[in-house]
């Protein structure tokens, strides 16, 4: 339990087991040793806290397809731990315990996003670190693959489970806060969004690449949740039409890592075949249960936005002005309205992209392109292209805005709206609007203020 909350991890507090709950609440007032805290240092605790679905996001599967109580855990027998979307987009309202940069235990606050969560070191605590070759920077060839630092060397099928390790506990390549959601063979981990109200937004994903919540989420279960979908031969077509020989080299590289550690009896998604590869409601040719997709978007349209941070109303009525004045090309002021459903292309977005292509495809998808710097790299093989839309970005909610520190997708800006806003970032980087020194308080005070309701000082 204690490597689990210093991960970034959030536990319930309401679902802890009444035999344990008096006892840990004990050991959380502690320096947290082992000699002061035993529980929190025994993994016997943490299964009992899995099995009680109190770790969340961390959900027991049982070898005959049920989920919840006791494990039978290896080499006793097959039961696996899977997660769930609330692992990177829940956490509590810390009203029993907060580690500093870490998780917490308390009340579950469902669709925020787990800025401490650090994805990377859970990846690399898994025993077999090396199935997790398609979000890696992976061994493509020249010019097809990517990755965050330019001394970062592509992994191969054939490098080992602490090479392995050592990439995915590199804070440099994956961020803490951030998790890689394409699939592609490129190291490209993007900052977890929000997931409340998301009938306010649309296209959904950083790129915008699917217009309905339904297809999005389909994407998730069936590709990103099991990634052993991309092993299928649906999957090598997908790959194939999206990356081309980059993308058959992902998939022999893939499935020779597969057959290596023994991975076997996949794909895992339960989900029907539908339609042909590459269609939005189901990109690798296979949907999930409609109702349960359906069920989701609802539970993710009902969850309540936070409250704005409480700001000096007269700070905050100067922002809106000046917000309003000049930002309202692509944002709202009124955050109850939905988010402008537009795509802003990359030169917008970021001056300096000058992208060289790498691979023709066929129409209507564009070109694989790639530009020095980190900002396009979501956007390198996973983009609105497939429909031939616009290569960019979709634009974020604006709200929650108070407890970030980090912005933008790629998580290049780590100085808060602050820095986000300052000049000195150059007139090259990316999201160059800025707000000048003697205004940018006011505008990043009412940025902090924002939610669903009338912002603070907003009206007379």
């Amino acid at each position: 339990p204690k490597q689990t909350l210093e991960a970034g991890v959030q536990v319930d507090a309401d679902a802890i087991p009444a035999e344990l709950k008096e006892a840990l609440a004990k050991e959380l007032k502690t320096d947290l040793s082992p000699a002061n805290a035993p529980l929190m240092n025994d993994p016997a605790t943490a299964v009992k806290l899995i099995e009680a679905n109190a770790v969340i996001g961390f959900v027991p599967v049982h070898a005959d397809g049920t989920r919840g109580g006791a494990m039978k855990l290896p080499p006793a027998g097959t039961d696996k731990v899977g997660v769930s979307c609330a692992l990177c987009h829940t956490i509590t309202d810390k009203s029993v315990f907060d580690l500093p940069s870490g998780g917490s235990v308390g009340k579950r606050l469902d669709g925020r996003a787990g800025l401490n969560l650090n994805v990377g070191k859970l990846l690399a605590t898994c025993a077999n670190t090396r199935v997790f070759y398609t979000i890696v920077h992976a061994d493509l060839g020249k010019g097809n693959t990517v990755a965050r630092k330019a001394s970062s060397k592509p992994l191969t099928a054939d490098s080992t489970e602490a090479d392995f390790d050592a990439y995915f506990t590199d804070k440099e390549l994956f961020p803490v806060g951030a998790f890689d959601d394409t699939p592609d063979g490129n190291g490209n981990p993007v900052i977890i969004p929000a997931f409340f109200r998301q009938d306010l937004a649309a296209p959904y994903g950083s790129n915008g690449q699917l217009p309905k919540l339904d297809d999005f989420n389909n994407q998730v279960f069936s590709i990103l949740f099991d990634q052993t979908m991309l092993a299928t031969p649906e999957g090598l077509e997908f790959l194939k039409a999206n990356a081309g020989a980059a993308g058959e080299k992902l998939h022999a590289e893939y499935t020779k890592i597969l057959r290596q550690t023994g991975v076997t009896g996949f794909p895992y998604v339960k989900a029907q075949k539908k339609g042909k590869v590459g269609d939005p409601d189901a990109l690798l040719a296979h949907r999930v249960d409609d109702q349960k997709l359906l069920d989701l978007s609802a539970y993710l349209a009902s969850l309540p936005a936070p409250k704005g941070a409480a700001i000096e109303p007269k700070l905050v009525a100067q922002g809106r002005a000046i917000f309003t004045a000049n930002c309202t090309n692509c944002h709202n002021v009124d955050q109850s309205l939905p988010v402008p459903p537009l795509i802003i292309d990359l030169k917008t977005m970021w001056p300096a992209y000058k992208p060289v292509t790498v691979a023709e495809r066929q129409a209507p998808m564009t070109p694989i392109q790639n530009s020095p710097g980190i900002f396009d790299d979501k956007m390198i093989v996973v983009d609105a292209s497939p429909g031939g839309g616009i290569r960019g970005t979709a634009l974020p909610l604006l709200l929650d805005l108070a407890r970030r520190t980090v912005f933008l997708h790629d998580g290049s800006v780590t100085g808060g709206l602050d820095e986000l806003l300052d000049s000195k970032r150059g007139k090259s980087a990316p999201h160059p609007f800025y707000i000048g020194e003697k205004e940018r308080a006011a505008v990043v005070g009412f940025l902090r203020s924002l939610d669903i309701g009338e912002p603070a000082g907003a009206r007379k």
